[in-house]
């Protein structure tokens, strides 16, 4: 049975909402919500076909494209090669130019909705959103000023996680600080995740873990009791250790140099995209970058961009 090779286009609008359309009943998978796109002619390009279907489909005109990620899948009846593109700009109003219904969609919001099970792992990538904000050194055991500083935390539209990192606290006070974390950014919509031991992590309430280097390639099998699991990585043998112990995603640094680490050699991006082509994870891209890089980022192929100052504004007003 051939392969079927389609181009998917993850439409998103500047709040982290994802245009999706619902199948006709008459074709494959009917009744199901999608997301965009169509075949690839012979002769074409992805970004080509990508640009026809979006046109044919919905009367836009990307203008703006980046890879995501690639999903082979086998039906019953067929198999398929999806070739997956995040789309942030285009011309033009969508609308359903062949009657499918269609629908703006927060990614908390897609599982909620039946999908072929080919789009099932872009829903998974989805749910990670493009900001990770990385904690700022505080002295240890400063509780007040930590509260302060989540208090000004400005969180960008498109979505963040807060990863708790403070490595010249103990353990005990580490602890107080992830659950004051938990408690003040939660009802924000901000995740916590632990930079800690996985023991310390349970304790405090974490859900979500987070490992250095060191940790990373100690562990012998994925931390268990944590929904979600990623790591700290700095060459590609680490990018490779955290896909095979099927962590959820990984930072890679520095891309940029850094105050923090000046005497680090930055990878630049074509060395960091060329990394990424060797694994199949959701990567962030972290060192001397704040939310302005994000487009730059997904150009070359990362999940999202992760950084600590350019996330904390030196006055406290929102990136």
């Amino acid at each position: 049975m051939a392969r079927l090779h389609v181009a998917v286009g993850v439409i998103l609008d500047d709040r982290q909402r994802v245009l999706v359309a619902r199948r006709a009943a008459h074709r494959h998978q009917g009744g199901r919500w999608e997301f965009p796109g169509g075949k690839v002619e012979p002769g074409e390009t992805v970004v080509q076909a990508l640009c026809r279907e979006l046109e044919e489909e919905l009367a836009i005109t990307p203008t703006r494209t980046s890879p995501m990620m690639r999903i082979e899948h086998d039906y019953p009846d067929r198999r398929v090669d999806l070739d997956v593109h995040r789309v942030s700009a285009w011309r033009g109003e969508p609308r359903g130019l062949e009657g499918q219904p269609l629908a703006w969609l927060k990614a908390s919001e897609l599982a909620r909705r039946p999908f072929p099970q080919a789009n099932l792992p872009i829903i998974r990538r989805l749910a990670l959103p493009p900001f990770l904000i990385i904690t700022e050194p505080l002295p240890p055991g400063d509780l007040a000023g930590l509260a302060r500083r989540l208090q000004s935390l400005g969180v960008p539209a498109r979505g963040a996680w807060l990863q708790l990192r403070l490595p010249d606290w103990d353990d005990r006070a580490y602890g107080r600080a992830l659950a004051l974390a938990i408690r003040t950014l939660g009802p924000r919509g901000v995740d916590v995740t632990a930079n800690r031991s996985p023991a310390v992590a349970r304790r405090a309430g974490g859900h979500a873990l987070h490992l250095n280097g060191r940790a990373l390639m100690a562990c012998e099998a994925r931390p268990e009791g944590f929904v979600r699991v990623g790591a700290s990585c700095h060459s590609p043998e680490e990018l490779a250790r955290a896909e095979a112990l099927g962590l959820d995603y990984a930072l890679l640094s520095p891309v940029a140099a850094t105050a923090s680490h000046p005497r680090q050699v930055p990878l630049g991006w074509e060395r960091f995209r060329n990394w990424l082509l060797r694994v199949d994870l959701p990567v962030y891209a972290l060192g001397g970058l704040g939310p302005e890089s994000l487009e730059v980022a997904w150009a070359h192929g990362a999940h999202g961009v992760a950084g600590i100052r350019g996330f904390w504004p030196l006055h406290g007003s929102p990136p």
